[in-house]
């Protein structure tokens, strides 16, 4: 078998959770096959690229091998390679005060302490003395 349709690919090699996803992604544009808006029905071949979003994941893969049944993962990573880039790195996220689940609405001092907190995490190094 020399070509394969991308819908059919894409779900064989477990990129799509079902064939059905696959299609409706490429029926609204998310997936190209060497730099081409790609339909369901496109055909594609070993050494082709495909540059697919699909939940929110963009990928790039080049086809190594054309399948057109669904196999197990192990097998299907072997199906293609991988050249998507690594994601940017996550922002540091500030620290949040948080309180025992229960403990009911904070007192004035508790409320005092938390906006201390924040305005402290707002200056990075600062050591926060909660254990008062």
């Amino acid at each position: 078998m020399d070509t394969t349709r991308v819908d059919r690919w894409l779900w064989a090699v477990r990129l799509s959770k079902t064939r059905a996803d696959a299609a409706t992604a490429c029926r609204g544009g998310h997936v190209r096959v060497n730099d081409k808006p790609a339909k369901p029905s496109t055909p594609i071949r070993a050494g082709d690229t495909v540059r697919t979003r699909l939940y929110d994941i963009p990928r790039v893969v080049e086809v190594g091998t054309v399948i057109e049944k669904r196999v197990g993962a192990p097998v299907a990573v072997t199906c293609y390679v991988d050249h998507t880039p690594p994601p940017p790195p996550k922002e540091t996220v500030a620290a949040v005060a948080r309180r025992e689940r229960g403990a009911g609405r904070p007192t004035k001092r508790d409320r005092r302490r938390i906006e201390a907190f924040e305005r402290a995490s707002l200056v990075e190094g600062v050591e926060h003395d909660l254990e008062d």
